[in-house]
């Protein structure tokens, strides 16, 4: 089935799709999924100095798809070194950090960082994600959107008038 693009990239030919803020604000789950809501999402973050808390938990979700062992090994330490070191460049605060040390990067598995991506995710959904569906970034997004959904096809008003009066 052929698509219209819009110039943004979304296709015109959704039918009556709820709005993305509207995913967005009905569960963080919702926002993470949508790639959109998740650029928005660290763009509040970064403002509020806390980007690596999603990042994190991409990372997270990335890892567990992570099937190759040298990979998982690659991936793992790279998490490690990232986000959960002592040194780490963009240090996530979770409980138990302090236990963790290389060795388990020796023998990764799928769910290592499960605890931690949970405490992180829980982390967003009672701080950051609700302050994110009260800031500016979001309402703007927001009221683009339904202004959006009055023109559907991004005509002037004046050129809508014409139609109208022109029939």
């Amino acid at each position: 089935m052929a698509h219209i693009h819009d110039s943004d990239g979304s296709s015109s030919s959704s039918h009556q799709t709820p709005k993305s803020t509207a995913k967005w604000a009905s569960s963080l789950e919702n926002l993470l999924e949508d790639p959109e809501g998740v650029k928005r999402f660290r763009e509040f973050l970064k403002k509020e100095f806390s980007e690596e808390n999603v990042l994190f938990w991409l990372a997270c979700e990335d890892f567990k798809k992570t099937q190759d062992k040298k990979q998982m090994q690659e991936k793992a330490k790279e998490i490690y070194m990232t986000f959960l070191s002592s040194k780490a460049s963009s240090q996530v605060n979770v409980e138990g950090q302090s236990r963790l040390n290389e060795k388990i990067l020796e023998e990764p598995h799928p769910l290592m960082f499960q605890k931690l991506q949970d405490q992180i995710f829980n982390l967003m959904k009672y701080d950051s994600y609700s302050r994110f569906l009260k800031s500016d970034l979001f309402l703007k997004h927001k009221r683009t959107e339904e202004e959006d959904e009055e023109s559907p096809d991004a005509q002037t008003a004046a050129k809508r008038a014409s139609r109208i009066y022109n029939t």
